[in-house]
């Protein structure tokens, strides 16, 4: 039997397709961006103290080896192959900081498709997403994690390349440079907006 739809029936058709739409959008945004970076991914042995600033000591020196790793004016796929071929040289550089500082736990430093929350960090941000990643594993690998991005080297510590850099070396594009930095958006918000797609579409996929 035929019969006219409600307000409160158009309103929600309506706000579905809106939302499928915009999902749609923003998980083609995320995803271009991903195909642009390599992430980096540490994982302390545990929480103490003292496990926390290994991990930073350990971050600092793997970023170091893989930067000089890179041939000059790698593009994404040269640094992904670098990094892939030298998985024991970077877990080798992470446990020499180990062993320095007095601790026998091992490292291991793999290269994985992962998932990342939103970041924010000094002067760009990331949406959550799906990443390749270089994941360096301290010890039990029970502790806090620290985010940030191998390629191009955007992180602190021993990266040295900027947002501005990697625009002009053609990393990014202006658009994506323009996500990143949030220039003239409020990106936070749309990267909040992205995360929370990827955890409704987990769940439907659950």
């Amino acid at each position: 039997m035929d019969r006219k739809l409600k307000n409160w029936e158009i309103a929600l058709m309506f706000g579905v397709l809106i939302a499928v739409a915009a999902g749609s959008w923003l998980g083609q945004e995320q995803k271009e961006l991903a195909d642009s970076v390599i992430r980096f991914h540490v994982i302390a042995n545990s929480d103490s103290q003292e496990d926390q600033a290994l991990k930073l000591a350990v971050r600092d020196r793997v970023l170091e080896k893989a930067e000089s790793l890179y041939p000059e004016g790698a593009t994404l796929d040269q640094a992904q192959a670098a990094l892939e071929g030298h998985l024991s040289t970077l877990s080798a550089a992470g446990r020499a900081v180990v062993e320095e500082q007095g601790y026998d736990y091992p490292v291991t430093a793999v290269l994985e498709d992962c998932w990342f929350p939103t970041k924010e960090y000094e002067g760009f941000a990331l949406p959550a997403g799906n990443y390749t990643a270089l994941r360096v594993t301290i010890g039990e690998g029970k502790g806090q994690n620290w985010w940030c991005v191998a390629f191009p080297p955007l992180c602190l510590g021993a990266a040295s390349e900027t947002v501005d850099q990697a625009l002009e070396a053609g990393h990014f594009t202006s658009d994506q440079g323009a996500l990143v930095t949030g220039d003239g958006e409020s990106y936070v918000l749309k990267f909040k907006a992205m995360e929370l797609l990827g955890e409704i579409q987990g769940f439907f996929k659950g």
